[in-house]
């Protein structure tokens, strides 16, 4: 019986192109089964900015 997790969150890291994350979650053993994007925001000068997008996707383990 394998030990991997039958779900895993991957993130697209800073840098890495979506299709790059993908291909990491398949050579793990996992297929994408959802997406969700969440902003990322930074304080500056007292007041919330958002930085920049994270990216994740729901990996399902293959059988």
């Amino acid at each position: 019986m394998s030990t991997q997790k039958k779900t895993v969150w991957f993130e697209v890291e800073q840098g890495e192109s979506i299709e790059t994350c993908l291909e990491r979650m398949a050579a793990q053993g996992y297929t994408a089964a959802g997406r969700k994007e969440e902003p990322l925001f930074e304080e500056i000068e007292g007041k919330y900015v958002p930085i920049r997008q994270v990216i994740k996707f729901k990996g399902v383990l293959l059988d």
